[in-house]
């Protein structure tokens, strides 16, 4: 079952993958938040959307590639965020819930 809030999404970490009725861009942060950036990464990079680009430039950010991140935050259409990973994290999974 889809989480409906981040708390919800949080939960889930304890399982040993995500569902894989969720949409990938859910699934690549649930990688990412369970500590494989790899995984994470691999799934990002063929989501072609303004949400892809927005994970790939959160993980290139949480990589310390500033540049990298940058480019990819310009293809989201989305600023350079001066707040947290963690709360950049939570912004993200939240978008995901709401919007698909």
């Amino acid at each position: 079952m889809r989480p409906s809030s981040y708390i919800e999404f949080q939960e889930t970490l304890q399982e040993n993958e995500p569902s894989q009725e969720w949409p990938e861009a859910l699934q690549a942060l649930w990688y990412d938040a369970k500590g494989d950036w790899e995984a994470s990464h691999n799934i990002a990079q063929d989501i072609h959307s303004a949400i892809g680009s927005w994970i790939h430039a959160y993980l290139h950010r949480k990589e310390g590639d500033k540049w990298n991140a940058g480019y990819w935050y310009r293809q989201a259409g989305k600023p350079f965020p001066n707040y947290s990973l963690e709360e950049e994290l939570k912004v993200l999974v939240n978008a995901i819930i709401n919007v698909q």
